[in-house]
Parts: structure tokens; C-alpha cells; sequence
């Protein structure tokens, strides 16, 4: 079951063949087997979800399912779930009992999803290995002694390893596309505004979007149009019609423009997975894609402007966790200002305090013009770069990540060479556009992936550009042998 596609789950299941029941106790199963090892799930709800699995089952008698009823899924722990404990991979909110779901997360429950439970993922989102959550570090499938990627590690691992048909993810720099890149997925990141941000636990609020991480481009497409669409709660969303991302999987590559950025293809890019994208490169012409070398050359300031415009952001929404009205506090504070520094510096990890500080000084009175404004203007050149390359061509390829999963622990003690892990994923964020991660390869038995960046709002056209590569290709049913 857990190499079936949601398509073919759903025949499945509106065939009577198998019930949600029965689906949702078999990846309940399959979790409790191996997620001893993996660290992929901070919380399974198992109670709930064999109760939404039976009303599923009765929308399914009853001639009321949609394609997705029935399948269950999982949760990224940075969307709120009402009743059950949404943490953001944080001491901080360890204790935090969302009292309302996440827009995402009450769409999909509308649809008739049984959620198998909250995934892993690094503190507030903020991490490319996910070795940062208070919960410990997720292990990737693939080889257990590697990273999944991050933030999105507990999505991406427990979907590569069959925990779960699908799972959502978020994507601030490449937290989706980078993870998938690194154990062998689907990964989805729409274009900003595409899905609502409303209930999503914030990290920097004009780079996060809502995303899948899943087995194939068809899921992704599957899932988007479930959580797609304008959301009045949430000023960000874009109130523009929801395609049917499904009706064009099909069509035919002739004649399609192909961007290969030259700066995707330089210095840093591992010899090996440079080789591997190639490949899928070479065979996309044989799908009758025309390759033309565009330039990005604002490519280079993308890491800097980031990690000035993210933390800064990052500062001021991490405001909020003072240890006043929700959230971890302090035992016995002698004073307010006690209360708030020793709850902050108790309950919030390194790397958010690095960011924090990073943000707050780039915020600073006399630092503001040189540092948030000026990254500001730098993001500017680096959307005009895309708007330039999108007028010559129809969708832009290269890798998404510089190399195939690091060791733990390996980068943990040099934050700048693990922020280059998102060199390639960064800019899109920047710009908006939509992208995602495919499976082109494997490199020493690891998982390589391609990114595919769309035009704004094309998310139809990149599934498109997805799946004719994986009707072709099989790399996406590619799995780890140890969860076979």
C-alpha cells in the first residue's frame, strides 16, 4: 500500500477494496514499526485518526468523496491542529495546544483526510538539516547516519519511508525542495500567495509558503488542489482562480523552453550530481524540450540578501514568545524582565537565537539603510533576473541542492556551509515563483534531485514538466531498501 500512488489509493479505496480504516491502520503500523529510528513524527495521533478514517469510510458510502477522502496523511508541525499539540520543533511550544486549525490543515480535513499525525522539523523552521528541533534530529531513510534535509525533514522522511502517502511542508529558502532532493521526492513549493499562510506558524512572513512533499508530481498536483486558493484570513493570499492542476499532466514537452541558469552549473556543484542532472537534462530534449542557457547574475547575492531579509523578519515575528500569554515560561521570575529573558533564552534554541540577533541588529537603529533596506533592493534585481529569463523562456532547470545528503553532525558547527546547502533554492523564495524538487538520480546510492522553476502562478505548468519526465523515467519509484 505504501508504494501506491494517491490515485491509485483512492480507486482503492472508492472501489471498496480497502477502507480508510483499514489504509489508516496500515500506515499506523508501518510508523510505530520503524519511526523508532527515523524521528520522523513529534506527535501520532492514532485516536483521531481511525475516527476521521470511519467518517471518511461513511463520505465514501454515502456518494460524497472527492479523490483525496479517505487517504490519510500527515501533518508539518508548524501548522496549527486544534486539540493537538503544535510545537514547531520548539521548546518554546512544547506545551501549546493549538485551539483552531490552520486554514491547510481544515481544508484537507474537509476533503475527508484522516491526519496520521505532526512531523519533526527544525525549530521555527529555521534549518537545512533538521538536526535543530527540540525533538532531536530526524535521520533520513536512505542512510540513517545522513540528514533528511530541512526543514521539512520529518515530512520527507516519514513520506520516503512509507510512513505516510503525503505530507505537507513549508518553504521559506528550500525547505521542501531541498529535502525532497534529498531522499528521493516530489516536492512542491507554490508561488507566494497560491495557498493561505493563515494558522501556519511564522518564521518570515514574505518568504513562507505552504507545500507537499510526495511520491510524484501527479500527488502533488492532487494535494494542491485540495489546499489551493484565496483565504480571507490571511492578507498574503491572492484572490485568483484555482486551475485544475490535474488536467494537463499529459500534454506533450515539443517545443517547450528550457533555462539553464549558468550560474546553477559552476563551482560548488558536486561533480557527481552535476553528471546526474545532465542526465535528466539530456533526456528531457528527448521529450522535445529545447534547452537555452539563460543568466541569473544577481544568483550570486541571493544567501547574503537572505540571511539578512529572514532573520529580520524572524525577530520580529519571534517577538510574540515573551512567556506572557502562551507558550514555555520561566519557574519563579523575579521581575518582568526576568520572565522575559529567561524564558527566550531557555526555551529557544542556538540557531534561532543566532537568527534572532541577526535580525535584530540588521533592524537596528544606524544599520537599518545598510543591511534590511539594501537586501531589500537586492531582491528586487534578483526578481527583475527571473521576470528577464521568463520572457525568453517557458521554465527554468538545474539542481536543487550542491550535493546528495551530508553526514549528521557534519556541517552542524559551520552555519555558513550548511546556509549554501539552500544556494540554489534561495532566489525563488526571494522572487515568489513557484518550484519543485523531482528525483533524477542517484549519486553513491543517494538520492539527486532537479528543480524546476515556474512563472508565476504556472504551477500547472511545472506539474506538467514533472510528470512527462517521471512517465518516462522511474526514479521516483525509487525507494529505501530498509522500507521496502
Amino acid at each position: 500500500m505504501h508504494k501506491k500512488s494517491l490515485a491509485e489509493l483512492s480507486a482503492l479505496l472508492s472501489s471498496g477494496e480497502t477502507s480508510s480504516v483499514e489504509l489508516t491502520r496500515y500506515f499506523l503500523d508501518r510508523i510505530a514499526m520503524y519511526d523508532g529510528d527515523i524521528n520522523s513524527f513529534v506527535t501520532v495521533t492514532e485516536e483521531q485518526a481511525l475516527q476521521s478514517a470511519a467518517q471518511a469510510d461513511k463520505m465514501i458510502a454515502d456518494g460524497k468523496a472527492q479523490v483525496l477522502t479517505g487517504i490519510p496523511l500527515a501533518q508539518k508541525d508548524i501548522f496549527c491542529t486544534q486539540d493537538v499539540r503544535t510545537a514547531c520543533g520548539s521548546k518554546m511550544l512544547d506545551n501549546f495546544i493549538a485551539p483552531y486549525n490552520a486554514t491547510v490543515v481544515e481544508k484537507l480535513n474537509a476533503t475527508g483526510m484522516p491526519m496520521l499525525g505532526k512531523l519533526n522539523m527544525d525549530e521555527f523552521a529555521m534549518g537545512s538539516s533538521n538536526e535543530t528541533s527540540f525533538y532531536g534530529a530526524v535521520k533520513n531513510p536512505w542512510d540513517l547516519e545522513r540528514v533528511p534535509g530541512g526543514s521539512s525533514g520529518g515530512s520527507a522522511a516519514a513520506v520516503a519511508a512509507g510512513l505516510a502517502p503525503i505530507a505537507t511542508g513549508t518553504d521559506t529558502g528550500g525547505s521542501i525542495r531541498q529535502p525532497a532532493s534529498l531522499t528521493g521526492l516530489s516536492g512542491l513549493k507554490p508561488t507566494y500567495g497560491r495557498v493561505s499562510r493563515w494558522g501556519m506558524i511564522a518564521f518570515a512572513s514574505s518568504l513562507d509558503q505552504a507545500g507537499m512533499l510526495a511520491h510524484s508530481a501527479e500527488d502533488c498536483a492532487l494535494l494542491l488542489q485540495g489546499i489551493a486558493g484565496f483565504d480571507e484570513k490571511d492578507s498574503t493570499s491572492v484572490d485568483r482562480a484555482v486551475p485544475d492542476y490535474s488536467a494537463d499532466l499529459n500534454k506533450p514537452l515539443k517545443g517547450l523552453k528550457v533555462g539553464l541558469p549558468k550560474e546553477y552549473f559552476g563551482e560548488g556543484l558536486d561533480s557527481k550530481v552535476g553528471a546526474i542532472i545532465d542526465e535528466a537534462i539530456a533526456e528531457y530534449q528527448r521529450l522535445g524540450a529545447e534547452m537555452i542557457e539563460i543568466s541569473l547574475p544577481n544568483t550570486h547575492l541571493a544567501v547574503p540578501a537572505y540571511y539578512v531579509i529572514a532573520p529580520a523578519e524572524c525577530s520580529s515575528n519571534l517577538s510574540r514568545y515573551d512567556g506572557v500569554r502562551y507558550g514555555y515560561r520561566c519557574e519563579d521570575p523575579k521581575d518582568l524582565s526576568d520572565m522575559y529573558e529567561r524564558s527566550r533564552g531557555e526555551a529557544f534554541g542556538y540557531e534561532v537565537k543566532r537568527r534572532i540577533m541577526m535580525g535584530a541588529y540588521a533592524l537596528s537603529s544606524g544599520y537599518y539603510d545598510a543591511y534590511y533596506l539594501k537586501a531589500q533592493k537586492i531582491r528586487r534585481l534578483i526578481s527583475a533576473d527571473f521576470e528577464d529569463a521568463f520572457s525568453q523562456v517557458d521554465v527554468i532547470m538545474g539542481p536543487t541542492a550542491p550535493t546528495t545528503a551530508f553526514k549528521l553532525g557534519e556541517k552542524a558547527d559551520d552555519p555558513i556551509t550548511m546556509y549554501l546547502s539552500d544556494i540554489y533554492t534561495i532566489a525563488v523564495n526571494l522572487a515568489g515563483l513557484p518550484a519543485m524538487s523531482i528525483p533524477a538520480g542517484l549519486a553513491d546510492g543517494l538520492p539527486v534531485g532537479l528543480q524546476l522553476i515556474g512563472n508565476y502562478f504556472d504551477e500547472a505548468g511545472l506539474l506538467n514538466v514533472a510528470h512527462q519526465f517521471q512517465q518516462s523515467t522511474d526514479w521516483h519509484r525509487q525507494s529505501p531498501a530498509a522500507y521496502n
